[in-house]
């Protein structure tokens, strides 16, 4: 006689991934969803003098863009520009602005050096974080002395060296975003 466990075991064993495909809820939204997430988090009250919260939003939309190249559209950086507009504080437009030029600014390093490697997309990523930083301040209407650079400074710092943590994070989400879930029918 066949044990019945024994047989639905194998089965789901070797079974486990058949009539199973990706979610199309979970694979549209997690990036857009995660990187509104990253604008709303400088929101949370850090009682400081000086800003120290790296610009997450724009963090994630860099790493969706250079994990995942491809998932998101160049033209998205003009609704998550928004998003983070009316959360950021900065004038409206700024970001949308910005985010637009770092998304084409991608595409064309992309187009021109198709090769990649971890340590050019942090390179990639240090020189858009940095550029994004001293432009939202200058927009913001700070002046360009040694003061604003020194204010920057902190928050720049703190950005290079979190930017591989948010990769990591992404590419875990990434993996979330293409589960396979079972499909009735």
């Amino acid at each position: 006689m066949i044990d019945p466990i024994s047989a639905r075991a194998r089965r789901d064993h070797y079974g486990s991934k058949i009539n199973r495909t990706h979610s199309p809820l979970l694979a549209y939204s997690i990036p857009w969803a995660t990187i509104m997430l990253g604008s709303l988090v400088p929101q949370f009250p850090i009682a400081s003098a000086i800003p120290l919260v790296p610009p997450l939003g724009f963090m994630m939309l860099l790493a969706w863009r250079l994990v995942r190249p491809g998932l998101l559209p160049v033209w998205c950086g003009v609704f998550l520009g928004a998003f983070n507009d009316l959360f950021s504080g900065q004038p409206f437009g700024s970001a949308i602005l910005l985010w637009s030029v770092a998304m084409i600014g991608i595409e064309a390093l992309e187009a021109r050096f198709p090769w990649r490697a971890f340590v050019q997309d942090w390179l990639v990523a240090t020189v858009f974080i940095a550029g994004y930083l001293i432009v939202s301040a200058l927009v913001s209407g700070s002046r360009i002395d040694g003061v604003t650079f020194a204010v920057i400074a902190p928050q720049l710092l703190l950005s290079i060296p979190m930017f591989p943590i948010i990769a990591r994070m992404v590419a875990i989400l990434d993996r979330l975003r293409l589960t396979r879930v079972r499909v009735i029918g």
